[in-house]
């Protein structure tokens, strides 16, 4: 499996609407968090998730989070 590349070592904070969005699990994409399709060359795929209402989501900058896609302090052990 392809190692996904790090954008930063930090979340992405993002005042959402309620909406479907794809997160960029393979950290390739010029517009993290959000996937533009640049995983095209390798075996990692984005997350698609369904927000149900407007709310801050904090996107996971590092992509190792263990609750992807949202962040859950990983990059501070990188």
């Amino acid at each position: 499996m392809s190692e996904p590349l790090i954008p930063q070592k930090a979340p992405y904070p993002v005042q959402e609407a309620a909406r479907k969005v794809a997160w960029c699990q393979c950290g390739r994409s010029a517009g993290q968090p959000y996937c533009d399709g640049s995983h095209r060359d390798t075996d990692i795929r984005p997350i698609v998730v369904e927000l149900t209402e407007d709310r801050m989501v904090k996107w996971c900058g590092c992509k190792h989070s263990s609750n992807k896609p949202f962040c859950d302090g990983s990059h501070r052990t990188l």
